[in-house]
């Protein structure tokens, strides 16, 4: 099918072009290349005959109008958001634009489009979001899709809007979706501003580690290789107007996953000293969510996915990738907020 991928310059939205084009699949990648978008994320498809790219900011509704109108994609998998919550706290204005209004243009464009088209049975509209959108939970329990909202960061806010209206919609307008919320992605072509990147980079530099609080948040760790797998698979199986959470069944605190990662670069780059000892606790995020985790029956028992990395493979294939790949990551340690504090404004 031709899939028409929004951020597809971003890190999910990077590993699921690849995947999809090594499937066969053409693929029209439309991104704004805002400060996480990096074209060098899809080297290996560029030269691709299955794959164009087109510029376009999903705020311009007469932009997204001529792409689907020059491409006529048989499916959408909406990806395009800010998603960083310590930028969201800074600046939430760029978050409501791009994750409400821009998902909102989207919707119209992709409405209008497959009304002209005719309606084509086998049009999906595929939009992708995270397991931030119900909030915080305690020592127990599970998110599963029946989970109500409760965001609790401008970031989660802005994607819980964004869901609520692709489920509008559908209902009001019969526009053919499919939802997803996963839980936490990492692997390569991670942008250097999320835990995992910025504990391995900081590591290698002498600096410090940052843990927020005393790194007892716990988090559901998905690779991003198996997230893009879980995509594909929803977008030409799931159910119509159903939701799918995908998880990588790999909970762990935020101070363990530090330290995995430092006994992985003690094993493959050794100093006079561990790494452990750069681990440094500083300022609580305001408003942290404590624990996040998926509870992934609906999609195992439906589609019969299941993620296939490990935590601790993914970790040491991630932390491998970032020793190999000095150069891409070294070219964007120079943007705008990559290596700061962010999100310290309560």
């Amino acid at each position: 099918m031709k899939i028409m991928v929004t951020g597809g310059a971003g890190f999910i939205g990077s590993a699921v072009v690849r995947l999809a084009v090594a499937r066969g699949h053409d693929v029209v990648n439309l991104d704004a290349l805002t400060y996480a978008g990096c074209l060098e994320n899809l080297d290996s498809v560029k030269d691709s005959p299955l794959y164009a790219f087109e510029q376009v900011d999903i705020r311009d509704r007469a932009a997204l109008d001529a792409a689907f109108s020059k491409h006529a994609p048989d499916a959408v998998m909406h990806l395009a958001a800010e998603s960083h919550v310590d930028r969201s706290i800074d600046g939430p204005g760029d978050f409501v634009e791009t994750n409400i209004t821009g998902t909102y243009n989207m919707l119209e464009a992709a409405r209008a489009y497959w009304v002209t088209a005719g309606k084509p049975e086998g049009f999906r509209f595929h939009h992708i979001s995270t397991d931030e959108v119900f909030g915080s939970l305690g020592e127990t329990g599970m998110f599963t899709e029946d989970t109500p909202y409760d965001p609790r960061s401008p970031y989660s806010a802005s994607k819980a809007s964004s869901d609520h209206l692709v489920r509008a919609w559908h209902e009001t307008y019969g526009l053919p979706v499919v939802l997803t919320n996963c839980s936490n992605n990492y692997g390569p072509f991670h942008f250097p501003e999320k835990l995992i990147p910025v504990i391995i980079l900081n590591a290698l530099a002498g600096k410090p580690l940052p843990v927020y609080g005393q790194g007892i948040n716990v988090r559901d760790w998905l690779f991003v290789e198996d997230h893009a797998d879980a995509l594909l698979l929803v977008l030409e199986k799931g159910v119509l107007g159903r939701s799918y959470n995908i998880g990588g069944e790999n909970e762990a605190r935020n101070i363990d996953i530090v330290r995995k990662i430092c006994g992985i670069l003690d094993e493959k780059r050794p100093k006079d000293t561990r790494y452990e000892e750069q681990i440094a606790f500083v300022e609580d995020r305001a408003g942290h969510d404590l624990r996040y985790a998926i509870d992934p029956t609906r999609i195992r028992t439906e589609l019969g996915w299941r993620p296939s990395v490990t935590l601790d493979e993914g970790l040491e294939r991630t932390v491998q990738w970032y020793l190999d790949n000095e150069d891409w990551w070294r070219a964007l340690q120079a943007r705008a907020g990559v290596g700061e504090r962010l999100g310290v404004k309560a």
